[in-house]
């Protein structure tokens, strides 16, 4: 299922993690980087929850991050979160049409 979006042009790493923090697959990552992504997803729900909260909204479709590494789009999958990074933030509507397709088949 992931390799499908590591074939996406600038795509570089894909994680599925579980509701618990835990990956439950990966592609394309560097063995250095699954500490920082896996505190990237851990800040990023907690922005969600507080969103949430803040605009009373029971369901999020997807938190944009722009970093100096790239941009890192989060995107819920039932109770997981698909975690996609990518080259550039002009790559993300191709991001985007990918995880919906992967997704929503």
């Amino acid at each position: 299922m992931l390799d499908t979006l590591m074939a996406v042009r600038g795509m570089t790493h894909v994680l599925l993690i579980d509701h618990n923090g835990s990956v439950l697959s990966s592609a394309g990552l560097e063995p250095g980087l699954l500490k920082r992504e896996l505190g990237l997803v851990a800040a990023g729900k907690a922005v969600i929850g507080s969103l949430q909260t803040t605009l009373d909204a029971a369901g999020w479709s997807e938190l944009l991050l722009d970093l100096d590494s790239g941009p890192v789009l989060l995107t819920p999958f039932g109770p997981q979160i698909l975690v996609t990074a990518f080259d550039d933030v002009t790559s993300l509507g191709r991001v985007r049409f990918a995880v919906r397709r992967l997704l929503n088949p």
